[in-house]
């Protein structure tokens, strides 16, 4: 009797290991990035995260990756759906989700989608982007205050 069940522990722990293989393997499970001074973050743009929110149809998104050893900050920009042509694009700080916040470093060049940018971040703009308190702004003429807006958090 003891035999049998240590032999169904043992097929159980074995399918157990095979299926937590199976879903690392297809990407099911996040992985750890494997260089650590590097930081990913990510928002979703929408009208409603402006303040005071807008009522606007477009959506978007940004991913971006901080190297924590030399502050060199990139990012990866994708919207759609404005109310016309982005007039402007940002990202603000400092602020907590709700605040707005003044410009600490502007995307340059034409505001199109998809774009991407860098830029290399002083110590206290590291700081405050690590601890979530910019945010991405989308301007456009309909809504020069902002048609767009995220949150930049840290991506586990």
């Amino acid at each position: 009797m003891r035999t049998r069940r240590q032999a169904i522990r043992i097929s159980f722990a074995a399918i157990a290991v095979l299926v937590l293989a199976a879903m690392t393997g297809c990407g099911m499970i996040s992985r750890q990035p494997s260089q650590p001074n590097l930081e990913a973050f990510s928002t979703q743009l929408r009208g409603a995260n402006e303040v005071p929110a807008v009522a606007s149809k477009g959506s978007g998104s940004v991913d971006a990756v901080l190297n924590k050893d030399t502050n060199l900050f990139r990012w990866k920009v994708n919207f759609r759906g404005l109310t016309g042509p982005a007039t402007g694009a940002h990202f603000h700080g400092p602020a907590a989700i709700g605040a707005n916040a003044g410009v600490v470093l502007p995307w340059t060049g034409p505001i199109s989608s998809p774009m991407e940018g860098r830029a290399t971040l002083t110590p206290a703009q590291a700081a405050d982007l690590l601890a979530g308190r910019w945010y991405a702004n989308i301007h456009t003429v309909a809504h020069p205050a902002g048609e767009l807006r995220g949150q930049m958090t840290v991506r586990n």
